[in-house]
């Protein structure tokens, strides 16, 4: 029923009225080719531990040739940078919640509202990298030690955020938390230098929160807040 609900919308308002339509003779195409990438040249940065800037020599479809620059993280051990993490919490007397964070973020000078996150050390999986994060930003996940029992129920493919500046990727993993009535609210294990606040959202309330940080002068992660749009627009859709 969502997918039909989907589909009929986009129909409707895939072009406005004003829209000017092309048939296909009109279209004139130039002769192409595959773009490719002639040499990726490593630029000097003094100092940079975390990051390299490159200059990228490449050859377009029409086979002009072109310069790009780009940014890489430099501590990338294996197939991927890093995980976010997306946690289910199932309390037995609360609602399905989950857990996003508050971290002062240098290159843009405020404080981001994100998803727990981390880098992917050098022959870790992603779902280990994940419950890992997970425990240490937020506290749960322990087990035994506290936070509920955690899962990975599903690992994204390798995504990228922004491809136009960086070869930075990621794998998104979804974790489902079983909590006890008797757990308390487990403590975070932040390694030094690390500030953050943790906070748990009713998945319900989850985009109306962000709404309110974003009043409040909070920037919000783009990954975090595209889930929580998808799942506002789904709820809409469904009353439909």
């Amino acid at each position: 029923m969502l997918a039909r609900t989907i589909l009929r919308r986009t129909t409707r308002s895939i072009a406005p009225r004003n829209a000017r339509y092309f048939s296909p003779s009109a279209i004139i195409m130039s002769p192409q080719q595959e773009p490719r990438v002639i040499e990726s040249i490593d630029v000097p940065g003094d100092g940079m531990k975390w990051v390299k800037l490159r200059k990228i020599n490449w050859e377009d479809q029409t086979g002009r040739k072109r310069v790009w620059e780009a940014a890489d993280r430099s501590t990338r051990k294996g197939e991927i940078d890093a995980v976010a993490i997306v946690a289910l919490i199932a309390h037995p007397k609360k609602p399905l919640s989950t857990v996003i964070i508050e971290q002062y973020r240098p290159p843009i000078e405020k404080y981001i509202i994100e998803l727990p996150a981390g880098l992917v050390d050098e022959g870790e999986s992603a779902e280990t990298a994940a419950l890992r994060e997970l425990y240490e930003e937020t506290g749960y996940g322990g087990g035994d030690k506290g936070g509920g029992k955690a899962t990975v129920r599903t690992v994204t493919p390798i995504l990228v955020s922004d491809p136009g500046l960086t070869s930075a990727n990621m794998k998104l993993v979804i974790v489902d938390v079983q909590l006890t009535e008797d757990d308390p609210e487990p403590e975070a294990k932040l390694d030094e230098g690390e500030f953050i606040v943790k906070r748990i959202v009713e998945i319900k309330d989850l985009w109306k929160t962000l709404e309110d940080y974003s009043e409040k002068g909070f920037v919000l992660d783009a990954r975090l807040s595209h889930i929580a749009m998808g799942l506002h627009l789904a709820g809409q859709f469904d009353k439909e």
